[in-house]
């Protein structure tokens, strides 16, 4: 009898791992047929593909207030290098000089009589145009000197004095420009 009994057990334990097997071999079965199902799926109704993100832009946007002060300077320049050719036309002068301000505006006069006094240093004036570029942010600077402390305002005056001095202009038209500089300083505060 213990013989049968053992044979019953051994028996029921061969079904038991037997079923477990088929059973895992269903399970296995179903998770293919879903996965073939997935793809056919795919096939017929292909999903686009996300969107990619935006890069970032690889250029930042340009800061108006610092194009207006680069091209202001520019054309300053411009016109410093034109009175060696028509030293009589102040006008495009007393406009971009006028324009350097970007807070309150000088005094239509004294813009008028600083481009008189610039127009007649800087004509005819064969070293000076070397130094225009840095005499041009100079007075661009003094222009809106309400953004300059003391210290950097004489800074730009004796810049500006040193360059027109060592350019070759007289002392009398340097201290002219000066003084007008000083006046639209002033002004601009």
């Amino acid at each position: 009898m213990k013989t049968f009994t053992a044979f019953i057990c051994v028996v029921l334990a061969a079904s038991a791992v037997s079923a477990q097997g088929v059973y895992n071999m269903a399970k296995q079965r179903a998770k293919n047929a879903s996965a073939q199902e997935a793809q056919h799926q795919e096939a017929l109704n292909p999903t686009p593909p996300a969107a990619p993100a935006p890069p970032p832009p690889s250029n930042p946007q340009p800061n108006p207030a610092l194009e207006a002060t680069l091209q202001n300077i520019a054309n300053l320049r411009a016109d410093f290098q034109k009175f060696n050719t028509n030293p009589t036309n102040k006008q495009p002068l007393i406009k971009d000089l006028t324009a350097a301000a970007q807070g309150t505006k000088a005094n239509p006069a004294s813009v008028s009589r600083l481009a008189d006094h610039l127009s007649a240093a800087i004509a005819g004036n064969q070293k000076l145009p070397a130094q225009h570029q840095k005499l041009a942010q100079n007075i661009h600077a003094i222009f809106n000197s309400s953004h300059l402390s003391p210290s950097q305002q004489q800074m730009m005056f004796d810049g500006v004095q040193k360059m027109l001095l060592e350019g070759g202009v007289s002392s009398d038209d340097t201290s002219k420009v000066i003084s007008d500089l000083k006046t639209i300083a002033a002004e601009t505060k």
